[in-house]
């Protein structure tokens, strides 16, 4: 018999059962010490007593399309207070037979958004497409053209409005902040000092108090018949808070270089624009996906802030459907639904996040 087709017996010998598989994982991550061992009973104690009760409330003994006054006899959840009132959660207080313009412009965003995600897209077409997506979308939301009527802004309210602060302010606050963040950097003394000062100011206050500024104290300060929309003024606040912490995240990836890739560059007779263009910004956004992130997705989450000024996003049409007396009650069902719906975009960002810094081999 050849060498090749004969196992010495420490080849023939398997691992223990304990040590591989599912009892090896075990044994490997909960039961490896007497602590560890102890906290595992401790939480699978505390689940056994959670999660079966939350079960039957919100799934065995709940109600999904039933009237309001059928959940009053119910121990479950009454989800009714979500779907019956599904239409003015997700368009607000958009003409109700016009529903179906926000719905194509959310779809048109949302496949932007998964076109995007492919790094090979990532060309100069990409900005003509998303251009003519984004000229698209304000015509359907406006209306005046192809016999649609026109809703103004006053009217945008629910999910639409929602994505479009979140989106608009996280696309237009990066490269913002970007640029902050080679301002702060510079070599001209009064270029650096503006950037500080911009930086610090903002870090200083929190979102409330721009978005107050925006809406209640910057038109005092507008010429006589001149007025910004409201809902522009409150998409600027949150570009500009966002943009100054960006700054810093960025600032931080900045100083991550090494003097030897500016060297390099020099040495190849690049100048400033060029450096920073084609060596040291593609390095330094690499280093800081994971602390940017982050940052957007506080932004994301922040957007619901605007409901101190009055602007209806989804959060606040849903606490308006929750104002009709025949609801009342049945507020904690509606917030679980919200906060489905922003954990499923804030992982969904998190998610793409740790894809695009294994693509980009971050870290290696």
């Amino acid at each position: 018999m050849s060498k090749s087709t004969t196992a010495s017996p420490r080849e023939m010998l398997k691992p223990p059962v304990t040590e591989v598989g599912v009892i090896g994982w075990l044994r490997g991550n909960l039961f490896n010490t007497w602590y560890n061992s102890l906290l595992t009973v401790l939480v699978v104690l505390l689940l056994w007593q959670l999660v079966p009760p939350f079960f039957n409330w919100a799934f065995v003994n709940s109600l999904w399309y039933s009237p309001a006054e059928e959940c009053r006899d119910i121990d479950g959840a009454c989800w009714s207070v979500v779907t019956q009132n599904v239409n003015f959660i997700i368009f607000g207080f958009f003409p109700e037979g016009e529903h179906w313009r926000p719905a194509s412009a959310m779809l048109l965003l949302l496949a932007l958004v998964l076109y995007s995600k492919n790094s090979n897209h990532w060309k100069r077409s990409l900005v003509w497409l998303w251009l003519a997506g984004l000229v698209t979308m304000g015509m359907l939301m406006h209306g005046g053209v192809f016999g649609m009527p026109v809703v103004e802004t006053a009217q945008w309210s629910g999910l639409p409005l929602t994505f479009m602060l979140a989106l608009f302010g996280m696309v237009a606050a990066y490269p913002f902040g970007v640029l902050l963040a080679l301002g702060r950097r510079s070599r001209m003394p009064a270029i650096k000092s503006l950037c500080v000062i911009y930086i610090e100011m903002i870090r200083g206050v929190p979102l409330i108090s721009l978005l107050f500024m925006s809406s209640v104290m910057f038109p005092l300060f507008l010429p006589e018949g001149v007025t910004l929309d409201r809902v522009l003024r409150a998409q600027v606040a949150i570009i500009m808070f966002t943009a100054a912490y960006i700054a810093e995240v960025v600032r931080g990836g900045l100083q991550a270089m090494a003097r030897g890739q500016y060297e390099a560059a020099e040495s190849l007779g690049l100048n400033f624009n060029q450096t920073m263009r084609l060596i040291i910004l593609p390095q330094a956004l690499k280093i800081v996906i994971p602390p940017s992130v982050g940052i957007l997705l506080s932004a994301f989450k922040d957007t619901s802030l605007v409901v101190i000024i009055a602007l209806y996003d989804v959060l606040k049409t849903t606490k308006v459907a929750l104002g009709n007396p025949i609801w009342t009650g049945y507020s904690t069902e509606a917030y679980i639904f919200l906060a489905v719906f922003y954990f499923i975009c804030c992982y969904a960002m998190s998610s793409y996040s740790r894809k695009l810094e294994k693509s980009l081999h971050t870290g290696r």
